[in-house]
């Protein structure tokens, strides 16, 4: 069989070793050729691609980023781009394809799927927003990262007696907020899925000084608004898949907190720190399960699948089931395991 890979949307860690765990089982226990996409969907509609080996990606598996490239291209936005990408697999004689992606990525996926293509999607997003699958390889690094990151915050904040803002990423789900929340002890943690108060924040922020405790910090998703309106500063552009590029709550929020009590406050945005550098040993070891389990669904006749974890065992979910809908933080969560931490 031939095969072509891609990495669609933004990158993350345990992409190199989903394209090391795929190429290296079908290679060496099918007798599969490969052939990766430059830059995800726009090198398919580009027929722009490298050759892969075994040999190529051995040492991969640790490293961040995507040695493919990576990009956020719809090619149902562009002209004629889903047919030219059907163009680049007939040329190229592929007789399947993997997409390694987020909700957008594998909703391109599904819509070729319906149109007749052979392709098997892995899931992919630092969010951890996929319905279909427990977890996402990447999210336990961003997870670290940020918990790291606020463990540093939280001495600087005590030496100064400065409230900190952390703002880390989360567009509609704020699992990597509430993970490193609660891991590193932040005062207060505000996701998207629940509309925040802000004088709730100042009070909790008070109360904390007034019990003689110096350090204070307070996460906050990227995707974050408070209850009477959004603090969210964003430049009014989208990309292809309609979404707003956000940024700007964390230092919105630090202004605010200062004016109504006082303290000292700045903001930290950790922004792409958390998609680069090496993935955990946990997200290597699940994205080298899910490329192996990819190039085994193409096998067995699964096209038109998701693999995904569930209960520790990697299964198959259709496309169509895997993007229908995202994960977002439960309230009771929130409620009984966040905030009776906080504060």
């Amino acid at each position: 069989m031939k095969v072509g890979l891609l990495t669609g949307g933004g990158d993350c860690p345990g992409l190199n070793a989903v394209i090391r765990a795929a190429v290296t089982k079908g290679e060496k226990h099918y007798g599969d050729n490969f052939i990766g996409f430059l830059d995800g969907w726009l090198g398919a509609i580009e027929n722009k691609a490298v050759e892969l080996s075994s040999a190529r990606v051995r040492d991969i598996f640790d490293k961040g980023g995507t040695i493919l490239g990576t990009s956020r291209t719809n090619p149902y936005k562009e002209q004629g781009g889903s047919q030219k990408v059907v163009s680049s697999l007939q040329a190229r004689q592929l007789d399947a394809l993997i997409a390694i992606g987020g909700d957008d990525t594998l909703g391109v996926a599904a819509k070729l799927a319906g149109e007749g293509v052979a392709v098997v999607g892995v899931p992919k997003t630092i969010d951890n927003d996929l319905s279909a699958t427990e977890v996402t390889f990447g999210f336990h690094t961003a997870v670290q990262i940020a918990t790291e990151a606020i463990d540093r915050l939280r001495t600087t904040s005590e030496a100064h007696q400065r409230v900190i803002i952390c703002e880390v990423m989360g567009r509609h789900a704020g699992w990597i907020a509430l993970y490193s929340g609660i891991a590193a002890g932040a005062v207060d943690v505000l996701v998207p899925e629940e509309p925040f108060d802000i004088d709730e924040v100042c009070e909790l922020l008070k109360k904390r000084r007034s019990e003689g405790r110096l350090d204070a910090v307070v996460v906050v998703a990227e995707g974050a608004v408070p209850k009477a309106g959004s603090v969210s500063v964003t430049s009014g552009e989208v990309d292809q898949f309609g979404h707003v590029r956000l940024g700007g709550v964390g230092n919105a929020l630090a202004q605010e907190v200062e004016k109504r009590t006082g303290f000292e406050t700045r903001a930290t945005v950790l922004g792409h720190v958390q998609r680069g550098g090496t993935p955990t040993a946990y997200d290597r070891v699940l994205a080298t399960r899910f490329g192996v389990a990819a190039i085994d669904a193409l096998h067995e006749g699964a096209a038109g699948t998701m693999v995904a974890l569930q209960a520790d065992k990697i299964v198959r979910v259709p496309l169509s089931e895997a993007v229908s809908e995202p994960k977002l933080v439960p309230h009771d969560f929130y409620e009984t395991v966040g905030r009776p931490l906080f504060g």
